[in-house]
């Protein structure tokens, strides 16, 4: 009888990665009178987290636009995916940015799809 080889597994320092989504969004309006304005963001969510039978993705975005002032979107967290055919799905997000310039911003938005071409 043959004895079978044992396996052998290598480690490597590898990072495997899963899918990103790219978002874009604009804030709602904030303050009153002439100073009433909002601000567009854009960006990629990170990794996917396994959460429960779906995942999400966070988001961390520095910046957004505006003349004087800017908002961060910090430890943002998708909601679970939402299939839109095809093996495809999009993420719904809500939230509000850091306090600036005396006030904070409400926004909701959908990602993109992931990998769109594929």
């Amino acid at each position: 009888m043959q004895k079978k080889k044992p396996t052998i597994k290598k480690k490597t320092n590898l990072v495997v990665q899963r899918h990103v989504h790219e978002f874009e969004g604009s804030t709602k309006l904030a303050e009153v009178g002439a100073d009433r304005h909002n601000h567009r963001f854009a960006g990629v969510t990170g990794q996917a987290i396994r959460v429960g039978t779906s995942h999400v993705h966070e988001i961390d975005l520095s910046k957004t636009d505006f003349l004087n002032h800017f908002h961060n979107l910090k430890k943002i967290r998708t909601g679970p995916a939402i299939s839109v055919g095809n093996g495809k799905h999009v993420h719904f997000v809500t939230g509000q940015t850091t306090l600036n310039d005396g006030h904070m911003h409400q926004f909701n938005f959908a990602t993109l799809i992931q990998a769109p071409l594929v």
